[in-house]
């Protein structure tokens, strides 16, 4: 664990993504157990929020009790794996205000292209998790996090899946403000940019496409 990079070791978490990763877990299976693990994972990411108290009425007494402060938190997915933690997440925190990205990698180029941008308002005066299952060359999780900068986000955190080192490097280089919480690093990318060993295309397994 560093600053910049958070492993979530929890055996639950581990055992899950074992289970993700076989080729023969099918796509039913697969959507159930990233939910599973996307509330495992959130635990993680959301353990400095903020705390504040409030008073309340106990069945036996008053008592100042702790709350969340500030405004609620916003989750941010990149479509459109990102909609597969963003469930698990929201079953946790179903206060939370919601937004999306639209990135497609380029297959010719690797590069992130973007086709859609609809996020809450206030950005600046919430926490921000931005949500993908994948971090691997990490042009599209740089570019992403660009975007809600540039929306006035300045607390953001990262919740991914699986990572590859060259996407971990990619993020601290352009973001180095912004933490990653994963599961696993895997060895590295392919020639194709996909991380190996990994699970496959997330997007692909989740929905049943190739």
């Amino acid at each position: 664990m560093t600053d910049h990079l958070t492993i979530v070791e929890h055996p639950l978490v581990q055992h899950k993504l074992t289970l993700m990763r076989q080729a023969g877990t099918p796509t039913a299976g697969f959507r159930q157990l990233l939910r599973e693990i996307s509330q495992l994972l959130a635990y993680e990411v959301t353990r400095e929020l903020k705390m504040t108290t409030r008073r309340i009425d106990t069945p036996m007494a008053a008592m100042d009790a702790p709350v969340l402060a500030g405004k609620k938190l916003a989750l941010i997915s990149i479509l459109r794996a990102g909609n597969g933690l963003l469930d698990g997440v929201l079953e946790l925190i179903p206060s939370a205000r919601v937004g999306f990205v639209g990135l497609y990698r380029d297959e010719a180029t690797l590069k992130p292209v973007q086709y859609y941008f609809k996020v809450p308002e206030g950005l600046e005066d919430r926490l921000v998790i931005t949500l993908d299952p994948m971090l691997a060359t990490g042009n599209s999780s740089a570019a992403a996090v660009d975007l809600l900068k540039r929306a006035g986000a300045g607390n953001i955190r990262f919740l991914c899946l699986l990572a590859a080192p060259e996407g971990v490097a990619r993020m601290k280089e352009a973001h180095p403000d912004v933490p990653i919480v994963t599961a696993a690093v895997d060895e590295r990318l392919n020639e194709k940019g996909y991380i190996v060993p990994g699970l496959g295309d997330a997007g692909d397994r989740m929905f049943g496409t190739r």
